[in-house]
Order: C-alpha cells, then sequence, then structure tokens
C-alpha cells in the first residue's frame, strides 16, 4: 500500500482541483479521512481475520460498494449547508473519487494480494497493469533504507503527476476567471 501520506496528499490535491473559493475545514478533514479510512481494514489482523478475507485488508474497505457508501453519508451527513459552487452531486462524486482513489493507489503497487473492487458481489482481488509505486513497510520497517525507497517511488509516481495535475487546474481556472474579467469590461 501507499503511505498513508500520499493518500492525504492525493485527496487534498483532488480537493484544491476542483474547489475554488472559501471550502469549510471539514471539506479539507473529511477528504483526508476518506482518502485513508480503508486502511482501517488492517484491524481485521487483531481478530484473526486473514488478508485474503473479503473483510480482510484490501477487501471490502477498498471496494467501490464501499466508496458509493461512504460518499453518501458524507455528501448528505457532513453537509447540511452546501459549500458555494458545489452540489450534493458534485460532493458525493468528489468524495467517491477521493475514497476510491485508494484502492487504486493500493492497486498501483507492487506487493500484497491485489484489491477486491467488486466486493461484496465479487471477492476477486485487482491489480492495475502497471505497478510503479513499491508497497509500503508497517511499523518500525518504514524508517529504514526500504521506506525511503518507498517515498521515493510514490514522489516518482504519485506526487509529481498529482501536483502537475493540479498545477494545471489552478492555471486554468485563473485564467478562465481572467478571460471572463476581461470580457465583462
Amino acid at each position: 500500500m501507499p503511505t498513508i501520506i500520499t493518500h492525504g496528499f492525493v485527496a487534498a490535491a483532488l480537493g484544491k482541483s476542483f474547489s475554488s473559493g472559501r471550502i469549510p475545514a471539514r471539506f479539507w478533514v473529511l477528504s483526508v479521512f476518506c482518502s485513508v479510512l480503508p486502511d482501517a481494514d488492517v484491524i481485521a489482523f487483531r481478530f484473526g481475520i486473514p488478508y485474503e478475507d473479503m473483510l480482510g485488508h484490501r477487501g471490502l474497505s477498498h471496494s467501490l460498494v464501499f466508496a458509493i457508501v461512504l460518499s453518501l453519508l458524507v455528501a448528505f451527513a457532513a453537509f447540511p449547508r452546501i459549500p458555494n459552487g458545489w452540489s450534493r452531486f458534485l460532493l458525493f462524486v468528489y468524495f467517491f473519487v477521493v475514497t476510491a482513489s485508494h484502492g487504486i493507489l493500493d492497486a498501483m503497487t507492487d506487493g500484497g494480494l491485489g484489491v477486491a473492487f467488486f466486493a461484496p458481489f465479487d471477492g476477486t482481488r485487482y491489480f492495475v497493469p502497471f505497478q510503479p509505486i513499491k508497497v509500503s513497510p508497517l511499523g518500525r520497517n518504514f524508517f529504514s533504507a526500504r521506506g525511503l525507497d518507498v517515498i521515493l517511488s510514490e514522489l516518482l509516481w504519485v506526487w509529481l503527476p498529482v501536483s502537475l495535475f493540479t498545477g494545471a487546474m489552478v492555471l486554468f481556472r485563473k485564467l478562465r476567471q481572467r478571460r471572463s474579467h476581461l470580457a465583462n469590461e
């Protein structure tokens, strides 16, 4: 799995890419929360649930169904007042993408058993065809040469492209606003 730092970074970058103006702090907190929550499934190990089980790591909590349910809850329960420039549907889509991005990033790693994207209907685990991200070591092993190798692969394969995308989106929005402002003069 990529590090939780990378999952959170992707969520914040996506939020910045698609939002403008003042967004409530709860939006940013929930963005990061939704992007890292699927990894709460590691608690299953403490209950003797094996990795490959539907409730195991990268199982149901990494599925598209989980992303849909969580996104519906967040879009409807956490935002009684919808932020300016958003609709309830756009909030749902945004939080779905942020939550689903977790499984997609995990499927891009070079380790584990894959991701059960279609759980609970199908327990098959999948990887994407291109797996450039090094799987993150857990615990103290993170602070090792292998952990540094993971960070470097995440910087190259996640942080750099996401930063370029976000920068392009922000620039596009500013240019569009400027053109609109000039047209109104």
